[in-house]
């Protein structure tokens, strides 16, 4: 977020072209990325706190650094000073995910990864919340550089959390060179018939709900004239109680739906949302409308966020957990990042509604997959059970 929406407003009251803004969203280039550099989380282990926990605090450390450097930074003076100062935030955010990811995987017993993975999404959603409203709310009083040097105070509070926390055990058979920890973890994965079709999945399920997301920010801004402490309550403060929801619903409906019924259902109810944003860049500002939309996007992202990363954690291999999950979900943030500079040129061109439209259109193509690959999504249902190295 601090790279993403957050940074969006203070460069859109900062009177950044939009299309330069629009150009930001390649900044998160790093989470596809991020799979380049996993395998060196698979194979080395820091002396402190163990293979995992280990390089989650060295990530947290330097993200402390990164955000509160933005603290000092000028976006309408040196806004190429401060795009590298987000590029090397997201690289270390990255690899604090890859680590995150690759715990979460392997802490986790087969009966707790539904909810796990919804629990976890509540989280994610929670640190939205707090680096999105918490970040409009106070930059509206008191401006973005004492807004960031708060959040890095509050990023540091996570270091305690990662002290405090267990490390999984390690699985047998983990890698011992840096070519088999390399090499394996692709071969293992691609090798499956399937792969293919899991890749496209990933990567589609949620694009047109990213899309519709890149521009929000600066729709509430721009067109509807929303004040950063309206945003603040209404757009991001109103996603806290409807994310948990999601988060925790989603991962509570897995145990009784199944992956496949969960994907199909909460993938539709994401495109529907989309069409919410539609209906009221039509009707104009209105905060019953809003707080609907908003609330309704929230859930349904939980939602789907939760079904996807339950998925996710099914289908990879513990030995190479961080490799694999950090290839899957840099696959799925391809949308998120690739759909940012098109957007502004979409808007540009056709304007808020028929934009909005689009996303609900483009999020068909990830529901139809669900479809194509119901059966080997019922397979991994089945094996949700079984660890990956147990198979």
């Amino acid at each position: 977020m601090l790279t993403d929406s957050t940074l969006q407003a203070w460069l859109a009251i900062s009177a950044v072209d939009i299309t330069a803004i629009g150009l930001f969203s390649l900044l998160g280039i790093p989470y596809v990325l991020k799979f380049l550099w996993a395998p060196l989380l698979d194979r080395y282990s820091p002396r402190w706190l163990g293979r995992r926990r280990g390089w989650i605090a060295a990530s947290q450390f330097l993200l402390v650094a990164l955000i509160l450097g933005f603290a000092f930074q000028d976006p309408s003076k040196n806004i190429h000073a401060l795009a590298w100062m987000a590029l090397a935030l997201t690289f270390v955010s990255a690899t604090q995910d890859i680590a995150i990811d690759a715990y979460r995987a392997e802490i986790l017993r087969p009966k707790e990864r539904g909810l796990g993975a919804g629990l976890s999404v509540a989280g994610y959603r929670i640190g939205i919340i707090v680096s999105g409203a918490g970040a409009y709310l106070l930059a509206d009083h008191v401006g973005f550089n004492v807004t960031y040097a708060a959040l890095a105070a509050v990023a540091a509070l996570g270091l305690f959390a990662t002290v405090a926390a267990s490390e999984p055990k390690a699985p047998v058979g983990l890698p011992g060179t840096m070519s088999e920890v390399v090499i394996q973890p692709f071969h293992a994965f691609l090798r499956r018939p399937e792969s293919l079709g899991l890749i496209a999945l990933v990567c589609l399920y949620k694009f047109g709900d990213a899309a519709a997301g890149r521009l929000t920010t600066t729709f509430f801004v721009r067109h509807l004239e929303f004040s950063l402490t309206e945003i603040g309550v209404f757009y991001k403060g109103i996603g806290i109680s409807s994310s948990l929801l999601g988060g925790i619903f989603g991962g509570a409906l897995m145990f009784r739906w199944g992956l496949y019924r969960s994907l199909l259902v909460f993938g539709v109810i994401q495109a529907v949302t989309n069409i919410g944003f539609m209906f009221l860049a039509i009707s104009g500002k209105s905060y019953v409308t809003m707080i609907t939309v908003v609330a309704l996007e929230n859930v349904s992202g939980g939602m789907g966020t939760a079904a996807l990363v339950a998925l996710l954690i099914a289908i990879c291999d513990r030995r190479y957990t961080a490799t694999q999950f950090a290839l899957l979900t840099a696959v799925a943030s391809i949308g998120r990042v690739l759909s940012g500079p098109p957007a502004g040129y979409l808007v540009e061109a056709f304007g808020w509604v028929s934009f909005f439209f689009f996303t609900a259109v483009i999020a068909l193509p990830g529901i139809i997959l669900v479809f194509i690959l119901r059966g080997n999504i019922d397979r991994y249902d089945i094996m949700f059970t079984i660890r990956p190295d147990e198979r």
